[in-house]
This record gives structure tokens, sequence and C-alpha cells, in this order.
């Protein structure tokens, strides 16, 4: 079940002189039955425990946004791969030095397209920065923390989200997920407010449970997911109304086809009303607060 530890006595009591018996209570001792359950972290780890530990990592989340005194939040997606500019034009000229080393690889010159592309979006990664520089000055004042913008605390939209609020001296939020290949946390995450979870599904509940809005940037499958979990919830009514700002609609309307869904019959010609579109950090900032009529004030 766990692996041995050392036995231990209490201090002052002596080991038995008797080596078949010391030997014995020295098993007792490094059994996992005499540990505590807290402290039996392969207890902790067993399939059957997987509830116990659903609910802890539920529980402890919420004692790290409590103890900060997060209110309120703005979620902020969008892809890992979108960076600042310096580092795209960097990686395009990788690539294209790689494509003139392999004339007629078609990886090579695919790679060159990939890096145009991501170049492409490098703006992004500029607009995610002052969209959360706007946020977090407005809403953290005076020791309130409303619309405290939280990530998925990696590289790329989520760093440039988290960079805008240190940019500031604000709060902002990380939600790490453990993954086969360890993602580290991009560092402008504020201490403390960095949480590991191991559970998609835990991540997925605190990212909602305090959102004010959604603001999702161009990316890939986990933007993607997230977006498509908060107008599910939205749709059937299982949180309430908040606004989704989709930023670079070009992006997003070769993407998703919504006005087909309406067309095919899947979703009402009102559900293309939960979603917004912003090309920069001031028009997406203007659509959450007319959405509420004015920015919190603590």
């Amino acid at each position: 079940m766990s692996e041995e530890r050392r036995p231990a006595l209490p201090e002052g009591v002596p080991l038995p002189e008797d080596g078949a018996v010391r030997e014995n209570l020295e098993r007792i001792l490094a059994s996992p039955a005499s540990r505590s359950a807290q402290e039996d972290l392969g207890f902790l780890a067993l399939p059957e425990q997987r509830g116990l530990r659903l609910q802890l990592e539920l529980t402890r989340a919420e004692r790290f946004l409590t103890e900060h005194e997060v209110r309120s939040t703005i979620v902020v997606f969008g892809g890992t791969r979108v960076v600042e500019r310096g580092v795209a034009e960097e990686r395009l000229r990788a690539a294209e030095e790689r494509a003139a080393a392999s004339p007629g690889d078609p990886g090579a010159s695919r790679a060159v397209e990939v890096a145009r592309r991501v170049l492409e979006k490098a703006p992004y990664y500029d607009e995610a920065r002052e969209f959360s520089r706007i946020v977090s000055s407005t809403c953290q004042r005076g020791g309130f923390c409303d619309f405290v913008i939280v990530t998925g605390g990696g590289p790329g939209v989520m760093e440039a989200a988290n960079r805008g609020a240190f940019d500031v001296g604000a709060k902002s939020a990380g939600f790490n997920i453990v993954l086969p290949h360890e993602q580290a946390p991009n560092p402008y995450v504020t201490p403390g407010l960095c949480i590991h979870f191991h559970y998609f599904a835990i991540r997925k509940m605190h990212f909602l449970m305090r959102a004010k809005a959604l603001v999702a940037f161009p990316g890939g499958f986990g933007t993607l997911d997230e977006l498509f979990e908060t107008l599910t919830l939205i749709q059937t009514g299982k949180m309430p109304p908040v606004p989704v700002v989709l930023f670079g609609r070009s992006f997003w309307e070769r993407l998703v086809d919504f006005q087909f869904l309406v067309e095919e019959g899947t979703i009402s010609a009102d559900d293309i009303r939960l979603v917004t579109y912003a090309e920069t950090a001031a028009e997406a900032w203007k659509a959450i607060v007319d959405f509420y009529g004015r920015p919190p004030s603590g």
C-alpha cells in the first residue's frame, strides 16, 4: 500500500532486548497500519479514495482563494503558442533556416507557414496583457479583489494575462494542471494563487465558481474546451449568464460557424447572443462593463 518508513519509538522507550521481539516491533512500526490516515499517502492514492481526493482538491483551492480575498474573477484563455512578437520572429527565422537547409522537405516548409501564422497572432499577446492591466488596475482597489484575472497558469496568452496584472502590482491566479509532460507555471502568477490541480473536473469548477466573464483568445483544444463548457452551462441555466468575449472575430468565425448551428436547428438564434467579439483590450473591457452596467466598485 505504502512505502515502508524507518521505525521509530516514542522518546525514552527502549527497544526490546530479545532480537525476535525487537524485529517484530520494528515491523509493527513500519506497517502503514500504524500511521494515521492523513499521514498515509499510499492509502490516499488508492483508486477507492478518488472521491476523497476530489473533495480535498476542491476545498484546498477554495482555501487559497479565500485567504487572498478573491471575490470574483475573469477567466482568460488562449493558445500557449501565442507569444510576444520578438519570440515569434525568432522562431520564424529558425524555421526558415531549417527549410533552407532542407529544400524539398514538406515538413520544413509547413513549419515555416505555421511560424508565420503564429507571428500574425503575436498582437494578441499584447492585447491580453493590456486587457489584464485595465481590469486589474480598475477592479483591485482599497483591498477589494474583484474581477481578478485567472488563467491556466501556463505560457502564451495565459502568461500575457498574468503578466498584465503583475505590471500593475495586482493579484492574478493560475490554475495549473498536472500533465504527463509537466507544465511549469509562468512567472507572473501571484505567489499563493498558483494552484496545482490533478483533476480537470475540479479545475473547471474553480474556473467558473467565481467567474464574472470569460475572455477567449485564439487557441487550441484547451481553449475550445473551456469556451464550450461555459456556453453549455449558461445555455442550460446551470450557471448565471456572464459575458463571453471572443478575441479576434475572423479567427472565431472561421473556426466556429454558429449561424450554421442555428440553421441546422441544433441551437436557437438567441444562443448566438451569448458571445461578443472584440479586437482590442478596450473593446473587451467595454463589453464586460456594458453587461453589468458598471465596473465593480468594491
